[in-house]
């Protein structure tokens, strides 16, 4: 229903990108639930995922304009979030500003890296695949919340 209540406000969400996703962050429910609360308390505007991830999992990529739902870690909705800019890298090409919008850890560009490799190491090696950070590219995206209203941009 959220996805519904944000167009009955915004229909012409609707025509600039009628496809949304509707995905957790993270591989966990608790960290579902942590990432999900960077974002609602505003410090989190960013995130990065392997282009390999969605490959997998028979995703297209996301675009400028594209909306995605944030679930908490049990799969309730709780914000929509439209992409405001992409950029595909390897993972060593994040600078301080991405560290810093992504909102994690310190905010520094080293612990996002350290972070970064051991989550790419962790969810790859669960389907039987090795992280090489040097051929897997890595897709950076800044984001802003567009509902519900409360929590908007």
């Amino acid at each position: 229903m959220l996805w519904g209540q944000y167009l009955a406000a915004h229909p012409e969400a609707a025509e600039l990108a009628p496809d949304y996703d509707v995905e957790c962050y993270g591989d966990s429910v608790e960290l579902a639930d942590e990432l999900l609360a960077l974002v609602v308390a505003g410090g989190k505007r960013a995130t990065a995922s392997l282009v390999d991830d969605f490959r997998h999992e028979g995703q297209a990529l996301p675009r400028i304009g594209s909306h995605w739902i944030a679930c908490d870690g049990r799969g309730a909705p709780r914000v929509v979030q439209r992409s405001i800019d992409l950029r595909i890298g390897l993972i060593e090409s994040v600078d301080e500003a991405f560290a810093w919008d992504e909102g994690e850890g310190d905010r520094t560009r080293a612990d996002w890296l350290a972070g970064h490799r051991r989550y790419f190491a962790r969810t790859l090696a669960a389907r039987g695949v090795v992280f090489d950070e040097a051929r897997m590219p890595v897709l950076f995206e800044r984001f802003v919340v567009v509902w519900p209203p409360e929590l908007a941009d």
